[in-house]
């Protein structure tokens, strides 16, 4: 018998390959004058005009991305190419008084990466962080991403990225119920009513349209409030909204469940955690956030799946143990079972495989499934190329210029 959705996704992707052609050839106008190198800056109103709040296409890049991750089409940062990125944090004690001090979040990270496929760019993601910039109505992170030609390494495009990496980030949840929810999923529950949990659900709702219920606890009311009232304006289809008190009733009854509440890194006991008693047959779970299981979540009947297999390995490489410590993703906390001889290696799946075929993906209604998101450079890569396209395209942005011939040859 013909495998006729199989048929299906290889016209869509032949389709969007023609698109991307001649999206390629509208951005090879900006480098058609070598050696004059001129590239665009995307302002956050440029970007949204360019599309990057699209979060079922952004989905479906991301989809494209774990198979090319799963062939190895692909490079990270480290000597592994599996790096999360490069960061930058500062001493408890410095002799130097102008240097910032380790509070919360207060960090500089570099994330490059290249990824192959359709895309066939590079990229990084810059970004600064501190939790006091709460305190000056600032985001906690301001990001931004440049994307590079590889053949001859020069710009392409500068963007704003506080948008590109949250909707990255929702979207490979969104992935994760595409291939590993039920397909009659209505309630999803939610611990953390921010950015983290707008994009996951407006995945959600790109993955599963049938769902209808939200559950969600927050630790501030005007959070909450701010939550609630975005979701009756975007998802009018959703018919009940409920503010719970403890994360066991976000997760029980639910048919997803996700954790995107941030927390302080260094203490596992403080992570939300998942406890078996409260999972009822079917559920899924997506960990994008600090994360734990309790000793019933650790059962081979768990279907423990993570985003890529290849970016935790490199946290055994470049981590003391035990890892959880330091990386709060769930995932991590899988590896650190491993070495502890608390769980087979093998019962580690990965989210890549499942999304080419390789290993199956939601088998029956009654599997609990627990995907663990830890975020990677190939993300942004993939995104910022189809914004950047897309940019082009229909020209938005501003042109810039490196250099009409360069002074050192």
């Amino acid at each position: 018998m013909p495998d006729l959705k199989a048929d299906a996704r290889m016209a869509a992707s032949t389709q969007e390959g023609a698109v991307l052609s001649e999206n390629d050839k509208a951005g090879a106008s900006l480098q058609a004058a070598l050696p004059r190198i001129d590239f665009i800056y995307l302002s956050e109103p440029d970007m949204i005009r360019a599309g990057v709040t699209d979060m079922p296409k952004c989905v479906d890049a991301m989809e494209e991305m774990f198979r090319l991750l799963h062939v190895g089409d692909y490079r990270m940062a480290g000597g592994n190419n599996n790096s999360h990125g490069a960061i930058i944090v500062f001493p408890e004690d410095s002799p130097f008084p102008d240097m910032p001090k380790p509070t919360t979040d207060r960090r500089f990270m570099a994330m490059p990466a290249y990824l192959g496929g359709s895309f066939r760019t590079a990229g990084m993601k810059w970004y600064g962080s501190n939790v006091e910039n709460r305190n000056r109505n600032l985001p906690r992170s301001i990001l931004t991403f440049i994307l590079n030609d590889v053949d001859t390494g020069a710009p392409l495009a500068m963007m704003s990225a506080n948008l590109l990496s949250a909707y990255r980030t929702g979207a490979v949840p969104g992935v994760g119920a595409r291939y590993l929810a039920r397909k009659d999923s209505r309630v999803v529950g939610i611990v953390g009513p921010g950015v983290m949990a707008r994009t996951s659900l407006a995945a959600f709702m790109a993955t599963c349209p049938l769902i209808d219920t939200v559950k969600v606890r927050g630790r501030g009311q005007a959070n909450l409030d701010a939550f609630t009232a975005w979701v009756a304006q975007t998802y009018p289809q959703i018919t009940t909204v409920k503010v719970v008190e403890t994360d066991e009733e976000v997760v029980r009854d639910s048919d997803i469940a996700t954790f995107c509440a941030s927390v302080a890194t260094g203490d596992p006991s403080k992570y939300p955690t998942v406890r078996r008693e409260w999972v009822r047959p079917g559920t899924f779970l997506s960990m994008p956030a600090p994360c734990n299981i309790d000793e019933g979540m650790e059962a081979p009947e768990i279907r423990k799946v993570l985003d890529f297999t290849g970016l935790y390995e490199a946290y055994l490489e470049e981590l003391p143990a035990p890892r959880h410590n330091h990386v709060p993703a769930v995932g991590v906390r899988y590896f650190d079972l491993v070495e502890e001889g608390k769980l087979p290696r093998d019962a580690l799946e990965d989210l890549g495989a499942i999304v080419s075929g390789t290993t199956p993906a939601r088998r029956n209604d009654d599997e609990i499934i627990i995907l663990s998101v830890g975020g990677m450079a190939v993300e942004d890569v993939a995104w910022g190329t189809m914004v950047y396209r897309n940019a082009v395209a229909k020209g938005i942005g501003v042109k810039l210029n490196l250099w009409d011939e360069p002074a050192l040859k």
